[in-house]
Parts: C-alpha cells; structure tokens; sequence
C-alpha cells in the first residue's frame, strides 16, 4: 500500500503538533512518551534506540529551543504505519536558527499513533 491521503497527513501532525509543543516547552519526558518503546532515534547526536535515549538527547537541547515544521512529503506505508517527511527550524534563543530535514514513521500502537524512527539530515538548501 501506497500514496497518501490528507487523513494520513493529519495523523502525521498529530502526533507532530504534540512533539512541538513538549520541545518547545523543554519537556524532555513528555517528548520521548511520543516515541515507541524501540524507537530508533537519530537527532544531530549519535544515534539511540529507545525512549530514554529520546528522553537523554532532549534533555541536552538549550531552553528556549523552539521547532517548527512543514510538511514535504507524507506516505501510508501499511494500514498501521505512516511516513513523514518535513522541513523543520529549529530556533534557539542564543544562536542562529537550525533548519533540518525529518523523516519520521509513525507507528499505530494500540489507539494512538507514536513515532518509531526518528532521523533529521542537515543537508544544503
């Protein structure tokens, strides 16, 4: 299965919008309880797989960062797991903003919908 629709993009912000709001609010916990227990995840740092690396690596980011997205891409892989691709800033209070690209799978479990791999890519724009 292939393609995307805009209920699957508005799965995708979902759970995006609440990763948003928990970076922006320096809530490192609350950011990695939007990953999946063996999540992979794979920020500007070495890579980690699981929620505490999730928790570890946020709590290392500066208060005052902020992030905001944009949506590039979206995919419904299987009826239980999405791909996101976006255009993300992330802001800090301190320094130059940090624009990135996020691919993200976002994985059903149970009711709700968690992020099961995480990689940003700093490439040229």
């Amino acid at each position: 299965m292939n393609g995307s629709t805009k209920d699957d993009e508005e799965t995708v912000r979902g759970v995006l919008d609440r990763w948003k709001a928990a970076v922006d609010a320096h809530e490192p916990g609350r950011v990695a309880d939007l990953f999946t227990e063996d999540a992979i995840f794979q920020g500007l740092h070495p890579y980690s797989v699981g929620r505490p690396g999730v928790a570890d690596y946020y709590d290392s980011q500066p208060p005052g960062m902020t992030a905001d997205y944009r949506f590039l891409e979206t995919r419904r892989l299987a009826d239980d797991l999405l791909l996101g691709y976006l255009d993300v800033t992330f802001s800090f209070t301190d320094r130059p903003a940090l624009p990135v690209y996020l691919c993200v799978l976002v994985r059903r479990e149970g009711d709700g919908w968690r992020i099961g791999h995480y990689q940003v890519s700093r490439l040229a724009r």
